[in-house]
């Protein structure tokens, strides 16, 4: 790390409270290593909006804005941290335009991810959620992949998460999440990866398009028992 930054870096065990949604917020965040968990409490239950690793950024809106912290931040795995406080964030900022455009860039992707998952979690059932997660990372692999591509109807993805993953980001209990796998299984929708002949956890979605069509009927069956 350049010898310039070292003094703003600080050590953060596994469980540590970064900073406490509602809090008044002086320094931004830069994850270097471990993982640090955005969290934010909805409907009075604290629900996990995002996990964070190296690389990522965290806590700047509240310099931005000088509004109180809207989320809290907490360690999930040691993590070693940059603590920049606005002064310097705002003078790295005036010094590097490159920074400032990737923070916009950031920042964009980060709030289309949080709508992302906002309209996951307003889908009534599991088998909404758990199929239109799994259209989301299908998506984000084909978007790592070839930035930019729109994902074709009859596309085969490979999405390297585990049910517990997909649990999580649904805000499902794992069990209620493996019997809509099985379910799309027995579709042929979906395919564990060794079913596929691929190593690792995972699921195979032989076609993206079809996965769609199999939750537009789900939305059909919940109304007509409405």
């Amino acid at each position: 790390m350049n010898d310039a930054l070292e003094r703003f870096a600080r050590d953060f065990p596994a469980g540590a409270v970064v900073f406490e949604e509602g809090q008044p917020g002086h320094d931004m965040y830069i994850v270097l290593s471990g993982e640090i968990e955005i969290r934010r409490a909805v409907g009075g239950v604290e629900r996990v909006l995002a996990v964070l690793a190296s690389g990522e950024f965290f806590g700047e809106m509240a310099i931005l804005s000088g509004r109180p912290r809207s989320a809290t931040a907490v360690v999930r795995s040691p993590a070693r941290l940059l603590v920049i406080d606005g002064t310097t964030f705002e003078a790295m900022l005036r010094a590097r335009p490159e920074i400032a455009l990737r923070l916009i860039k950031a920042l964009a992707a980060r709030l289309d991810s949080t709508n992302h998952h906002v309209e996951l979690l307003l889908l009534p059932t599991p088998n909404h959620r758990v199929i239109q997660c799994l259209r989301q990372m299908a998506e984000e692999q084909i978007a790592r992949a070839r930035p930019g591509a729109e994902l074709p109807h009859g596309t085969a993805v490979f999405v390297p998460r585990s049910a517990s993953e997909i649990a999580e980001r649904a805000e499902l209990a794992v069990d209620e999440v493996d019997q809509v796998l099985d379910r799309l299984r027995a579709a042929q929708l979906v395919l564990r990866a060794e079913d596929a002949g691929i190593r690792g956890d995972g699921f195979l979605v032989p076609e993206v398009g079809r996965l769609l069509e199999f939750l537009e009927l789900a939305t059909l069956e919940a109304r007509s028992t409405d």
